[in-house]
């Protein structure tokens, strides 16, 4: 049984974009939806620096069109279950068909739009918790007056707040926290500081569609597999203020006999994970086009008949 995953934000890189583009029809379809959303991805993608990309207003949507791209160019990728990692979601909800792509890309805009504008109001941000006993580093994180914006399993945590928060976590580290990172992120994302952004995105969402989805589809709000369009689009909202829970969506994969994992561009975040979590699935992660013969042949072993 195959499930196919796509990474939030954080996981981009200058350039990343640019292999994808030489694929045939991909500069033309990345093209189309740059005019509609109003963001030149191609340039966002390909030329870029790191600063530029860190944009939350360019990032989402840019890993978001880079997700779908590589997912369409492994044909029928015959999973049996689809889920994202925050703004991953979005990709996972394109995929599954409960919103056409330009409509994914085009709500993700204006997510990416609203959540920069919260995060401006404070200087905010997140940093990864390497190591430690979860129950542990959570009461050390709310000691501090951060919040465990993403349970990622595997021993890993991310921890969000102000500027201040986050350095005093630096120097007062969790029990057992081998490490703390900070992330390539521009705000204080699946927390209290991103209410206005909830707001926003609601009344946009309000004026689409969905539709229920063509393969299992599993939320980050608590791991559940979620049966219809309305719902997951109400989630797709709420999630923007609320925590990321990645552990149980990886629980939810161990329980539906899950044996291998493709992460979509630009892979590597959630092959990591699985890989401490779910001991035995084989993973693989789309980096490049070179990658999709790979993957393609771990479809065919692992993918639905």
């Amino acid at each position: 049984m195959l499930v196919l995953v796509a990474p939030g934000q954080g996981a981009q890189t200058p350039g990343f974009l640019t292999p994808w583009l030489e694929l045939p029809g991909a500069a033309a379809r990345v093209a189309a939806w740059s005019d509609a959303i109003g963001l030149d991805l191609a340039h966002y993608g390909t030329q870029a620096d790191a600063d530029e990309i860190r944009d939350t207003a360019v990032a989402q949507p840019l890993l978001v069109a880079a997700g779908i791209l590589s997912a369409t160019a492994l044909g029928d990728a015959s999973a049996a279950a689809v889920a994202g990692h925050s703004v991953g979601e979005f990709t996972a909800a394109a995929l599954a068909g409960v919103l056409d792509d330009t409509v994914a890309l085009g709500l993700v805009r204006k997510r990416g739009l609203a959540m920069a504008e919260a995060a401006a109001v404070t200087e905010t941000g997140m940093s990864a918790l390497l190591g430690g006993d979860p129950e542990v580093s959570v009461a050390h994180l709310e000691k501090l007056g951060l919040t465990p914006a993403n349970i990622n399993g595997a021993g890993q945590i991310v921890a969000a707040g102000t500027l201040e928060q986050l350095a005093a976590l630096a120097e007062d580290k969790p029990e057992g926290v081998r490490k703390v990172v900070p992330l390539k992120v521009a705000g204080a994302f699946h927390t209290r500081h991103m209410a206005p952004a909830v707001e926003t995105l609601a009344k946009a969402a309000a004026e689409l569609a969905p539709a229920d989805p063509t393969v299992r589809y599993v939320s980050n709000k608590d791991g559940r597999a979620v049966a219809t369009g309305a719902e997951i689009l109400d989630r797709l909202v709420g999630q923007v203020a609320n925590p990321v829970r990645w552990d149980l969506c990886m629980e939810t994969f161990k329980e539906l006999g899950v044996t291998a994992l493709v992460e979509v561009s630009p892979g590597g975040t959630l092959v990591g994970l699985a890989k401490r979590a779910l001991p035995g699935v084989k993973t693989l992660a789309l980096k490049t086009p070179d990658d999709l013969d790979a993957a393609r042949e771990l479809i065919a072993e692992h993918g639905v008949v």
